[in-house]
């Protein structure tokens, strides 16, 4: 990514760096809005201690000294850290060497626990270590892709584009696994709607399907694996009606998709979250493992598994050793391990065991066990499963430390001592992505405030707790140390390497060029990787004590929480197009606020109906956890009985919408990555007098919108938007929200009335339209008016809550060109009938293409002026 900041530094031009070889230029809608989010409105930017502004020295005094206490009173373990996927890697690698090598505790974990931990178990019962074997070229290499547990097509639309050109080119099939209908289901040529938490039956009885029809590789097996005999005695019933029974997937599309991959060698398996965030979601992965292993599809071209990581630098995280069950550079906690990083770091009390994992970490500050806590770009109580109880758990702790760069973050809220830290645009360092590429981010504006770099605030506090090791001039000396312990004393018996690096100087390292690991001292130069080495495997030599890959036993078990009479729904939980994780940074920008400004939950309209929920009504959704409120959306999309609610909103954003507080607390029994897929819950409508739509130049207070039993709110181009509902009077609410003076308004009784308030400039300050179902209005018209001059002509539009001709915006549907779908309506008009004629008029989805499903959808529903002629005579 290339980024050209302001004169003022608070917005900046971005665009994708053609160079890069992993998205040749191409950002999705999130990179391409990112120079929108720079301002400081909301950025923390001093130290506290209490709630009041300290310097450096006294918070980082502060921290050392409560850090220091607790363990001198209560031993190391009475302390931790928690860590983010949003963190470099030279920040992942400090703040391990000073929890396990220095405090002598492996109470150190990241969120990545909560996306990649189980594919981290399966790579390192199958590989005996945690290796990715394929790369992104083999999307353009194979006949065959299955994409398992991922909406690809809006999480990483940049790959998902690279995908659909090759389908293009080549012919390349499409098989998605996936409960729900997405844009990624669209795309594909088979769909298989398994029923939540049945993957291990699905690839058990593909491997099963292989054997009996001869596509294994025999040679493979017996030169480069252990276990196949094994494997096979246990993976049950298997007949394609017996898993049939189980997925519900019917018997044929089962038989046409094994026999499709029996036949296809060019096979690449994606698989992501709804793999990963389950019970057993280390046992799906080693089925699909097994399967890879028993065919020899492995580190050769075009095929293989590919496990897709969810955040920035998961990878970065997992090669530092940053979850709490690994040691650095992946190094375990076998003696030998445990000796090597004991002498490298010169670390006499380093932890000699692993740690706890995220979800038993919280429950220990829950429950008093660990007493301090230092968390660090990551917002656990909107992210955790059971999140209320984690927002108590931080409540209790005696010492809360909290590294961030959002003042507004709700885990900000719960902290003792507040860390202002550096974030994008400003850190410098390393991450790594999900085909072990190593890429430099450069900075390219000064700290704000008196922000720093994490790994800063960390060496800080350790020679601040007596501990030598942690002075580093510059970023770089980090990572030389760091690719230098990557290298000692490994002799190939370690996959990750990068000891060419291990003597690199500031220049060097200021000019890196994103390369994929392994790259072992000696083999920097140009064109002295051999071609092939940047896939693993292929040759059958593992990590293994004797180098061969294992099956590995799984048998197909249910979900961990099961479905009754008073929780009847399945709840699955993920991400939505255009915003990341907690919406921190993501939310600032209307740009992507547009597209979804409020959270939802998608239910089929037989289930909906049976629950008596109407269309973009207000719903509760309860489990044994927690409840929240969220909009209702009937969609087929939904299968009967599960429904989808996105994982973003959190208090700042919305009223009680932190999807997460309704999550349970189940946990696969091995990598400790929480059931996100699957809760039990049931849903009720919400009996409500009004609904509302309302914008405001200014954001409006909280006690204004607590008349509303639910609100939205999201950032407008001059202003903000605000979606409510609840009980009452109406008048009430208009004479609340928009006030007495300069006031317009248009009484129509139950069925719809507004007001609007302009200044003595006719600018539009706040408007507010209500109606007893909920409300029509041109909501992104509206957006764009608030804050901006309105004429008389279009105050009787303003109040009835339409544009006039000519004016109206629509909804956003290409965040990254931003081009809505008024703008489209009207290429379409003009006779362009294709994504692609759209495209070239209008640019939307010439960039990331994650809004190419929306195009397709608009263009389905368009009806030419002269057939809305025909159809009105």
């Amino acid at each position: 990514m290339l980024a050209e900041p302001s004169a003022d530094g608070l917005s900046a031009a971005v665009r994708g760096d053609p160079a890069h070889p992993s998205n040749f230029g191409k950002l999705c809608s999130k990179g391409s809005s990112l120079g929108e989010t720079l301002s400081l409105g909301e950025r923390l930017l001093y130290p506290s201690i209490g709630g009041e502004r300290v310097d450096w020295d006294a918070a980082l005094g502060a921290v050392a000294e409560g850090f220091k206490q607790t363990i001198a009173e209560h031993g190391p373990d009475s302390v931790a850290f928690y860590v983010s996927g949003q963190i470099l890697t030279e920040d992942y690698y400090v703040a391990n060497k000073l929890m396990k090598g220095f405090i002598g505790s492996s109470n150190i974990d990241t969120n990545s626990r909560l996306c990649m931990a189980s594919s981290v178990v399966g790579h390192k019962r199958a590989f005996g270590t945690d290796t990715v074997p394929g790369c992104y070229d083999d999307l353009d290499e194979a006949d065959l892709v299955v994409i398992v547990g991922s909406n690809f097509a809006w999480c990483h639309p940049i790959l998902h584009q690279r995908l659909m050109m090759a389908k293009e080119k080549r012919g390349t099939r499409i098989v998605v696994v996936d409960p729900r209908k997405t844009a990624t289901t669209e795309d594909a040529e088979l769909h298989l709607a398994v029923q939540p938490g049945t993957d291990v039956a699905l690839f058990n009885g593909l491997l099963a399907y292989v054997v009996a029809t001869g596509a294994v590789d025999k040679g493979y097996i017996d030169k480069a694996t252990e276990g196949f005999d094994d494997v096979l005695t246990s993976v049950g019933e298997t007949s394609i009606d017996a898993v049939s029974g189980i997925t519900g997937v019917p018997s044929e599309d089962l038989e046409a998709f094994y026999k499709e991959f029996a036949a296809t060698e060019r096979v690449v398996t994606i698989y992501s979250q709804g793999v990963n965030q389950s019970s057993s979601g280390s046992d799906k992965v080693n089925a699909i493992l097994n399967v890879y292993l028993a065919t020899g599809r492995i580190g050769r071209p075009g095929m293989g598994p590919f496990s897709i990581t969810g955040q920035p630098n998961a990878m970065g995280g997992r090669e530092v050793g940053g979850l709490a069950n690994q040691l650095a550079v992946h190094m375990d906690f076998s003696p030998a391990d445990h000796e090597r990083v004991k002498r490298f770091w010169d670390a006499p009390n380093l932890a000699d065991g692993p740690g706890l994992k995220a979800v038993d970490m919280f429950d220990a500050v829950h429950s008093g066990k660990i007493k301090a806590i230092w968390i660090m770009a990551t917002n656990p109580v909107v992210s955790l499963p059971n999140a209320n109880k984690v927002r108590e758990a931080l409540e209790k702790c005696p010492l809360v430390v909290v590294s961030e760069a959002s003042a507004t973050a709700d885990t900000a809220q719960c902290a003792d001592i507040l860390l202002p830290a550096t974030a994008w645009g400003e850190k410098t360092g390393t991450v790594t992505n999900s085909e072990r590429r190593i890429s430099r981010q450069r900075s390219f504006l000064a700290a704000p405030g008196e922000a720093r770099h994490d790994w800063a605030a960390m060496c800080g506090a350790a020679e601040k707790m007596g501990f030598a090791g942690f002075h580093y001039d510059d970023v770089s000396e980090i990572y030389a140390e760091y690719a230098a312990l990557s290298g000692f004393e490994n002799t190939d018996t370690r996959d990750f390497d990068i000891s060419a690096h291990g003597d690199i100087n500031k220049a060097a390292y200021d000019a890196l060029k994103p390369y994929q690991w392994p790259l072992p001292a000696g083999r920097d130069r140009p064109g002295a990787v051999e071609a092939g080495e940047h896939r693993f495997f292929a040759d059958g030599k593992f990590y293994t004590p004797n180098r061969r890959g294992r099956f590995v036993s799984v048998s197909y078990k249910p979900p961990e929480s099961a479905c009754d009479d008073e929780f009847p729904l399945v709840l699955n939980t993920g991400r939505v197009r255009d915003q990341w994780h907690t919406m921190t940074r993501t939310g600032l920008t209307p740009r992507l606020t547009g597209h979804i400004a409020e959270p939802f939950v998608e239910i089929n309209p037989d289930t909906a109906d049976a629950l008596g929920l109407i269309d973009f009504g207000v719903a509760k959704i309860i489990s044994k956890q927690g409840a929240v409120k969220v909009r209702v959306l009937k969609t087929d999309r939904a299968p009967k009985g599960q429904v989808f609610v996105p994982i973003h909103w959190t208090d700042r954003y919305a009223v009680q919408a932190r999807i997460d507080s309704v999550v349970a607390e189940n946990v696969d029994p091995l990598s400790g990555q929480p059931e996100f897929k699957f809760t039990p819950v049931r849903i009720k409508p919400l009996k409500l007098d009004w609904y509302a739509f309302a914008v405001f130049a200014d954001e409006p207070s909280r006690d204004a919108l607590e008349v509303a039993e639910y609100w939205a709110i999201a950032p407008a181009a001059n202003g903000w938007r605000v979606e409510m509902a609840g009980s009452g009077s109406a008048a009430d609410l208009l004479a609340r929200l928009v006030g007495d003076e300069n006031v317009l308004a248009l009484q129509g009784g139950e069925a719809f009335q507004s007001a609007a308030r302009l200044d003595d400039a006719d600018v539009l300050e706040a408007a507010c339209f209500v109606s007893n179902v909920p409300v029509e209005a041109d909501r992104a018209w509206l957006a764009d008016l608030v804050g901006t001059e309105v004429s008389a002509e279009e105050q009787l539009s303003l109040l009835a809550a339409r544009a006039r001709v000519g004016a109206a915006t629509g909804r956003m549907i290409c965040a990254c060109m931003g081009v809505s779908s008024a703008s489209i309506n009207e290429a379409l008009a003009a006779g362009c009938g294709t994504v692609e004629a759209v495209g070239e008029a209008t640019t939307a989805g010439t960039n990331c293409g994650s809004c190419k499903p929306d195009i397709r959808r608009l263009i389905s529903l368009f009806e030419p002026a002269e057939k809305q002629t025909v159809a009105a005579e």
